[in-house]
Formats: C-alpha cells, structure tokens, sequence
C-alpha cells in the first residue's frame, strides 16, 4: 500500500485530503512514507515542541499515519496488541501533534507535540527514557514519576 500526505497551511491550522479508492488509503503530498520496508511499521521519534526533549518512540502504520493527520493527535499501533493505540486513550495524557517531519530515507517519522498531562510514559515518567547507564551495567531511575500508574490504568497490566 502506498500512502502520500499533503500539508496545507490555513491560518495555522491544517487541512489535509483525504481520498479513500479501492479500501486503499490515500493522501496527497510531497513525499511517501515507506511502510513497506519495516513490514507495515515505522518507527515515530515523539519530541516535545518547546524543549525538544525526546518523550518516546513508537510505531506507526497507515492507518493510524492517517488518523494522527486528520485529528492532530498522536495515535500509533501497538505491536503488542495488534491494534491502534490513541495516545492517552485511558490516562488522558494526551498528545497533541504541531508539527510532522519525515527523515531521508522516508523510513522515520519525527512528531513533535504539545504533550497533555504532563507524562507520555505508561509507567508514570514525563518521558519513556527515564533511566540512565549507571557505570557499565546498572540502569538508575534520573527523572521523577509523575503518576502512579496503577491508579491511571485500572483496566489491566499496563507493563
């Protein structure tokens, strides 16, 4: 499947096209996303707009490429349940997307968001790298939790 997007500045706000023909999703841009070569998934680097700090990495497919487009929020699909996940569905820390780059190869996707709620990490952390290289093999906790998972995801292991 291929898939094209297309960015049109309005008044700072997007309008993007959609065409959906023959079940295949299509939008119209300047550059191709390549699915095809991570099997349907590419890797999408999520940076917070203003300090540029990495928040995580996740991946993406055309369906939800095409979800995050239309909506401006952050929604990814998750290799563990084979299904889309939208970004803050149950914690409500949401993510809302400013800005999309593509790297060289078209292979990488870089959003960079307004990050809601102030933690985009499941377990509890503002970002998914809050652990550092202590000496050659400890991995050290170096940032403060901002919410305790087990009261945020009541509805089963979130691990």
């Amino acid at each position: 499947m291929e898939v094209v997007f297309v960015c049109m500045q309005k008044r700072k706000k997007r309008d993007w096209s959609l065409t959906t023909e023959a079940g295949e999703l299509e939008m119209k841009s300047v550059q191709d996303v390549d699915f095809a070569k991570g099997n349907g998934l590419v890797p999408v680097i999520v940076q917070e707009i203003g300090s540029n700090e990495v928040l995580m990495l996740a991946y993406i497919n055309a369906e939800a490429f095409v979800e995050t487009v239309s909506t401006d929020h952050a929604c990814y699909f998750s290799r563990k349940k084979q299904a889309l996940w939208r970004k803050g569905e149950e914690s409500g820390n949401v993510q809302k997307v400013l800005e999309i780059r593509i790297d060289c190869d078209n292979d990488t996707i870089l959003l960079k968001v307004e990050q809601v709620g102030g933690a985009a990490c499941h377990k509890g952390y503002k970002s998914c790298f809050f652990r550092a290289l202590d000496g050659i093999d400890e991995w050290k906790v170096v940032e403060e939790r901002v919410f305790d998972p087990k009261e945020v995801y009541k509805k089963g292991d979130q691990s």
